[in-house]
């Protein structure tokens, strides 16, 4: 069984954990909606598909442009799955709700992915910001010897 989530916790999590945590919650939710609608819950399916679009907002907001086309192309998906949760939860139509779930999943294998080979590759990727920051550093003095010139 897995630990409750603390506000704490929360502030602790990269932001990559973070977006699993919605991704996890945006599942669920789908899930729960599409078993209101079996069970005639109606009212319960459109609570949970509201949820489902402002996670899917939430994501949206958090995407960092600066990645570019997939990004971008992450954004077309995102507002892909909330267009099709608005019309499952019109039509309650479950059909739409697994296209969406079928989605996520492919978005949550990857996301877990790029996660697990970040995590196995730490050292490189503090190599390469020592390089950057020794690079600034040559900059800086390079600017201070150019006033001093002057």
């Amino acid at each position: 069984m897995s630990n409750p989530i603390t506000e704490e916790s929360l502030y602790q999590m990269t932001s990559q954990e973070l977006t699993l945590l919605l991704y996890e919650a945006l599942q669920k939710n789908l899930v729960r909606a599409s078993d209101a609608i079996h069970g005639e819950r109606l009212t319960d399916a459109n609570l949970f598909l509201q949820r489902c679009n402002d996670i899917l907002h939430r994501l949206g907001v958090g995407i960092n442009y600066e990645a570019g086309i997939i990004a971008d192309q992450l954004e077309h998906i995102y507002n892909y799955m909330a267009d099709r949760i608005i019309e499952a939860n019109m039509q309650k139509d479950v059909a739409k709700i697994e296209e969406v779930q079928q989605l996520l999943k492919q978005i949550i294998d990857a996301w877990k992915e790029a996660m697990h080979k970040a995590q196995a590759q730490p050292a490189a990727a503090n190599t390469v910001k020592r390089r950057i920051n020794a690079y600034d550093q040559d900059l800086f003095d390079l600017e201070l010897s150019v006033d001093r010139k002057e």
